[in-house]
């Protein structure tokens, strides 16, 4: 998942991700502006450490060490005065619009209030607090309306659309075309020309829907802080021995000691499913974890997300559009919902299929115990790892037993080296500040020059703050607008942390999302744009270099030099290895099911008429038309899913991991016909050059054709996961 900086969601209806705010007009003129601007800078250099520039070497970078709470507040203020400053001199510039003194200008104003936003991104995300919930609360509407003072200066879309139609008979720089008309459309689609009047309702849905963001994020939050299942030592009946170790340890942490804690955290859930004989508490923990927003209390989500979804469609309507759908994909590679519904239900009808026999074999497995028990969902994973035993005797916790979280991030950094020739150097501890103890920090070079790329941060564990799932993203993105700026970029997971001196194992699963995120992260690294805003990405198109970038796990070269024993270091068998390629589209129904079923939710929530929508009955029914499988439950039940009711980034478009699926799949297909397979140069050298340095400078659809000599093909999807091809 590409996790945005803060401030980034503030832009998010918004193509260009990272440039900065417009002030409202003025009637100071550009020299008084300026040299508002330049005081404003002076004061603040001095007074909030969360604006300065970054100092010391690759740079600079975050002063993470010196990041202190109070000084959170004044600082997103004064940036946002700082960042409407910037934007005024551009509006009150008496030159007539060009593509320089308009468009460039507004890729490089805000540098202040980007930088205090990064500092901003890890309290949101990785050390959250109370006390900073309240803050983001109160400043959540005030966000909005910065923002909306972009979308809505009329004189603002005045010069930039003055550039777009000249740029119709003076073609600009490829690039600079790009930008042009990824912004031009931005503020089309954020209702640059509607009335004074629509214009003021929007920016009205704008704040209240700030408001609910946060406040379902908090509320999701809540509920995995709050929600811990203790267990005694006669309750820990198939458990390893890491895993009741680490259990133990954060149990003791929490003031429990003598017990062993079970955390309302997919990496604590997942496994503890998977193994515990305890089927009572394996439904305990199950209930914890997918009611987490559906518990009818003060932090139950239900009513916000009707009221998201109710703003949302009136905030379209506003624009001329049915629906939040059709507005938003008009700009991603499905264009249309029916395009997205389309692919959806083409795999779901293989998907639930695959479901029933999975669940026919574990039925009998049980049957065959004499367990006396019908599946639930609960015992999907449990039963599930039987049939994986039996099928295909393959024990998942004798795989963990090769995947050593220090280990897979020298795979990760060997993949980067063969096919990006980067060069991954562990920075000594305490030459780069960092935000906790925990977070690790790599130099990143070219091993040929040894040229600096940027800097690599890893923070792997969960911790009481840090939100639930793995995400990556960047303090600054790579640019050459005026010199090149280096990337610093971020891998963020919730591991949970092992006891001392104890290795971190984790599953095959999770040590594919490890990759699937440093996928991200390398395609920060190897960008070449010149503008900011060309670092952003089409939502369904994003996701596909992560998810390419999994297949490397299971390559020879890394399985052999990599994947060692934790005890003896021996490298993992053959034989093992044999057993997990053969096994590769096991448990395809249920990893497919779970995701579909959350993503067409995502498209039926935003096709449906919201007026009178019950969350919970409208999931209920919908699910029920779609023969949803009674034994498993959406990957993201509707009350917790982030993805698309914390913010917009994946609203409609979590289908997107799907359509990138497809172009991973066939990407694939053509790394293994290479002559050298996945590290074929030629095929690396194609890699880089069409789907990675380009960022968004090209679009999406030309990029991969490119890269392959032709479109996508959706059969390379079904034989990938085991489905059958379906007929023409």
């Amino acid at each position: 998942m590409v996790k945005q900086t803060i401030k980034q969601s503030l832009f998010l209806l918004l193509p260009l991700l990272a440039f900065s705010a417009c002030k409202e007009e003025t009637k100071k003129d550009t020299q008084e502006t300026t040299e508002i601007t330049e005081k404003n800078t002076e004061e603040t250099q001095t007074e909030n450490i969360l604006l300065q520039k970054w100092t010391g070497d690759y740079g600079g970078v975050p002063a993470f060490d010196k990041m202190k709470l109070e000084d959170v507040k004044s600082a997103m203020l004064k940036g946002m005065e700082m960042n409407l400053a910037d934007i005024d001199a551009i509006v009150n510039n008496p030159e007539p619009a060009t593509f320089e003194n308009t468009i460039e200008e507004m890729e490089r104003s805000g540098q202040a209030l980007d930088r205090a936003f990064n500092y901003y991104g890890i309290w949101s995300s990785n050390m959250s607090s109370p006390e900073f919930r309240e803050i983001d609360k109160e400043l959540s509407p005030k966000f909005s309306e910065f923002s909306s003072k972009i979308n809505q200066n009329e004189k603002l879309f005045q010069r930039i659309k003055t550039v777009y139609e000249n740029a119709k008979t003076t073609p600009l720089e490829a690039d600079q075309q790009r930008v042009l008309e990824l912004t031009y459309k931005g503020f089309e689609m954020n209702g640059a020309e509607l009335s004074p009047e629509k214009k003021e309702r929007y920016a009205a849905i704008n704040k209240e829907l700030s408001t609910l963001y946060t406040s379902f994020s908090n509320n999701v939050l809540h509920d995995e802080e709050g929600y811990i299942t203790y267990l005694d030592e006669n309750q820990l009946g198939g458990l390893s021995e890491g895993f009741i170790k680490s259990a133990a340890k954060i149990a003791a942490d929490n003031g429990k000691e003598g017990k062993y804690a079970i955390t309302n955290t997919r990496s604590s859930m997942s496994p503890f499913l998977t193994y515990s004989t305890e089927r009572e508490l394996r439904e305990k923990v199950w209930k914890n974890y997918y009611s987490r927003g559906d518990n009818a209390d003060e932090y139950d989500n239900n009513k916000i997300i009707a009221d998201i979804l109710k703003l949302r469609r009136e905030r379209v309507e506003l624009l001329g559009y049915k629906n939040f759908a059709e507005w938003r994909l008009q700009n991603r590679m499905a264009k249309t919902p029916e395009n997205a519904m389309n692919l959806m239900e083409t795999v779901w009808k293989a998907s639930i299929s695959r479901v029933d026999e999975e669940v026919k074999d574990m039925q009998a497995v049980a049957d065959k115990n004499e367990d006396k028990i019908t599946i639930e969902p609960w015992d999907y994973r449990f039963y599930a790892e039987k049939v994986r035993k039996e099928k295909y005797d393959l024990d998942s916790d004798e795989v963990k037993q090769y995947l050593q979280l220090d280990k897979l991030t020298e795979a990760m950094h060997y993949v980067a080296g063969r096919l990006f020739n980067y060069k991954f150097t562990p920075v000594p501890e305490g030459a780069v500040p960092v935000f906790h103890q925990d977070v690790k920090v790599w130099e990143v070079t070219d091993k040929d020059t040894g040229k600096n790329i940027g800097l690599w941060y890893l923070d792997p564990y969960a911790r009481q703050g840090k939100r639930s799932g793995a995400w990556a993203t960047t303090y600054r993105s790579h640019t050459t607008l005026d010199g090149k700026k280096n990337v610093l970029a971020s891998n963020n997971s919730n591991f949970v942390k092992p006891a001392p001196n104890q290795p971190l194992l984790v599953s095959w699963d999770d040590a594919t999302t490890f990759f699937h995120e440093f996928g991200h992260a390398l395609h920060f690294f190897s960008s070449t744009v010149k503008y900011p805003t060309l670092n952003g990405g089409v939502r369904d198109y994003t996701e596909f270099q992560s998810q390419l970038l999994e297949r490397w796990l299971s390559t020879d070269e890394v399985i052999n030099n990599y994947l060692v024993h934790n005890k003896t270091g021996e490298p993992m068998p053959k034989e093992l290895v044999a057993k997990i390629k053969k096994a590769a589209t096991f448990n395809q129904g249920f990893a497919t099911t779970e995701y579909l079923a959350s993503a067409i939710m995502d498209m039926k929530f935003h096709l449906a008429d919201p007026s009178t929508i019950d969350v919970d009955k409208f999931e209920s029914q919908t699910l029920k038309d779609l023969g949803m499988p009674k034994e498993l439950v959406m990957r993201h039940r509707t009350p917790h899913f982030g993805h698309v009711f914390s913010g917009e980034g994946y609203a409609t478009a979590y289908y997107g991991y799907m359509w990138a699926d497809v172009l991973t799949a066939d990407a694939s297909e053509a790394f293994a016909e290479a002559p050298d397979g996945f590290y074929d140069k030629e095929m690396a050298d194609k890699l880089v050059k069409y789907l990675f340095a380009p960022r968004n400078s090209i679009d999406p659809a030309e990029a991969y054709k490119l890269f392959r000599g032709r479109e996508a093909n959706m059969e390379a999807l079904m034989r990938d996961r085991g489905f059958a091809v379906p007929k023409k």
